[in-house]
């Protein structure tokens, strides 16, 4: 344990000093700043909190911009400093779950910063003008701490990557097709199935089931179905209705997003040769 926060920490270290990655906690704190000034416009024509119009507009940006920001952190994370030699942890007594493991730790709590810092601005300023109650603010809780798990998902699936190419480049382009095909293509493969079996095979059922294949998917029923007064607002009144998993489910399945890929990462870089 004290080898994977060693890690962790280096990590940690290392992206603060990352430009980039102060760049993407500004943007986020700018955009969701932008869009909790701006969602306060409609409250009164719809009947909806300014917490829940920023709740639906953040979690619709999220779903495009933290995948994105999780797989630039990791996608290179070990065929990188394979490549340039700089993978000298391995020399070390060190377990190489472990260092999968200590990495994305470290991924893990700089993203988390970035989201947290990000988002939480928008909160603090709509708390402090008395923009909240009890359940808005659970609501744009759990889109904070459940964007921190959809990251830490596609972390995953970028370390999945990084482990299974010898080349960076490569490993960059996989990272760009695993992200175009989890947000963009699946919702879009889906929606021709749907339109193409009108409703002979696929049933109710069976189409909870396939958005569970996607994490976008479950965040995006986590968030914008999962609470009662964003529903309403985001329009998924209805879908939220017919769901067959709770916000426990949602998030358990998350969680094996995270873990499976992570857990298939550490055993291939067991058995890679380096």
């Amino acid at each position: 344990m004290n080898a994977i926060l060693v890690i962790g920490g280096a990590e940690i270290r290392a992206a603060l000093r990352n430009r980039w990655i102060i760049a993407a906690t500004l943007l986020m704190a700018a955009l969701a700043l932008t869009l909790a000034f701006l969602g306060s416009a409609p409250t009164g024509t719809v009947g909806a909190g300014p917490l829940e119009v920023t709740v639906v507009s953040l979690s619709s940006l999220t779903i495009f911009l933290v995948p994105l920001i999780a797989l630039l952190l990791s996608y290179d994370a070990i065929v990188g400093e394979a490549e340039r030699g700089t993978l000298l942890l391995l020399a070390y007594p060190v377990a190489r779950w472990q260092v999968v493991a200590g990495k994305f730790l470290g991924h893990v709590v700089v993203l988390g910063l970035d989201t947290t810092l990000g988002y939480g601005a928008a909160g603090v300023v709509l708390g402090a003008i008395g923009a909240a109650d009890a359940e808005s603010a659970l609501a744009f809780a759990g889109m904070v701490g459940s964007s921190v798990l959809l990251g830490a998902a596609f972390l995953a699936l970028g370390y999945l990557v990084s482990v299974s190419v010898r080349d960076r480049g490569m490993a960059g382009g996989l990272a760009i097709g695993v992200w175009l095909v989890l947000v963009l293509l699946y919702d879009m493969a889906l929606l021709g199935l749907l339109v193409a079996d009108q409703g002979r095979t696929i049933t109710e059922a069976a189409f909870n089931r396939l958005l569970l294949l996607d994490p976008a998917d479950i965040y995006r029923l986590f968030n914008l179905a999962g609470f009662a007064k964003v529903s309403l607002f985001s329009g998924m009144a209805g879908l939220a209705e017919q769901a067959q998993f709770g916000r426990a489910a949602l998030l358990a399945a998350l969680g094996v997003w995270i873990a499976a890929p992570l857990t298939l990462a550490a055993i291939l870089l067991s058995r890679k040769q380096l």
